[in-house]
């Protein structure tokens, strides 16, 4: 099980699209905690409450959907629809083989972490994040440039109380920001590795010179990746290339379909992007591997009750 959380529109789902292609949509049970929501767009707005408000979430039923899921059995969730704002039918879910689960309060209480093999935390700069929802939320969601201004002012503060805290929960933080290229293709990326989860090791990977991918070793055994968006000719191939080399158990999953993103009706891929993801994906992998000799099926995050 995988969480990725983060603030609204931080590219939690650009990053967990990748991770499905390659997996499969079949083998891959995906829930967003949205569809968790206790209030629809209407209520919120005359009770002035935000969703990111624990209290304006079925936090509970969502945590008893994860230990069900976890135990291979379906659940019937309960859904929300982006498009007006409103709840809809309950929906059945099938556990896959992998479950992602994405969205604003996933590591919010202790009953919810224990339930992650990896937890992601998305981190853009906040300017950046609030250009993404700007251009979300009006082309996709059916908000005005003015209410999604307004929102996010008012979500500010709960933001702030209750979705950044989690960052201190995650086994990799994920920060996208522009370099030199300010094109979105050639977003730099910097992932903070934390010692909570085990990660491939990539000794000897790491450059020396400005625009290369480097790894700083931190304190308390944590590591910090920069890998730019315009890399030197052949360095992205290289990285990918050792990584899979940790995964060769899975080689069969190597497609050129990480790194892929769109923006309207354009496809693009980002280098940046690819490595990050396929970071991610060698934590679901060799965390299924894992589980397939634990006979408890416990979490293997560190401090779990594994």
């Amino acid at each position: 099980m995988l969480a990725v959380v983060g603030d609204s529109a931080s590219g939690k789902t650009t990053l967990t699209r990748g991770l499905a292609r390659v997996l499969g949509e079949d083998q891959v049970a995906h829930l967003p905690t949205d569809d968790y929501h206790r209030y629809d767009r209407a209520q919120r707005k005359v009770m002035a409450i935000t969703p990111l408000d624990p209290e304006a979430n079925y936090l509970d039923i969502l945590e008893r959907d994860l230990e069900t899921l976890g135990e291979l059995r379906p659940v019937l969730k309960p859904t929300y629809r982006h498009s007006d704002g409103t709840l809809g039918p309950p929906e059945y879910l099938v556990p896959g083989p992998y479950t992602v689960v994405d969205g604003l309060l996933c590591l919010s209480t202790d009953g919810l972490r224990r339930r992650f093999d990896c937890a992601v935390y998305m981190d853009p700069p906040e300017e950046l994040r609030r250009e993404w929802k700007l251009i979300r939320d009006t082309t996709r969601r059916g908000y005005t440039t003015d209410e999604v201004l307004d929102e996010m002012d008012r979500r500010e503060r709960d933001s702030v109380k209750w979705v950044r805290p989690q960052r201190a929960f995650a086994d990799l933080v994920i920060t996208f920001r522009r370099g030199i290229d300010p094109a979105e293709k050639n977003l730099d990326a910097e992932i903070l590795l934390r010692p909570t989860v085990p990660h491939p090791d990539l000794s000897g990977l790491g450059g020396t010179d400005a625009g290369d991918f480097t790894i700083a070793q931190l304190p308390h055994g944590e590591q910090l990746l920069t890998v730019p968006g315009m890399l030197p000719q052949g360095r992205a191939q290289e990285i990918e290339e050792a990584i899979w080399e940790r995964l060769h158990f899975a080689r069969h999953l190597q497609l050129d379909r990480l790194g892929q993103f769109t923006r309207g009706m354009d496809l693009f891929r980002s280098d940046a992007l690819a490595i990050t993801q396929l970071l991610v994906l060698y934590q679901l992998v060799t965390a299924r591997a894992m589980r397939a000799l634990d006979v408890a099926g416990a979490p293997l995050r560190g401090g779990s009750d594994a």
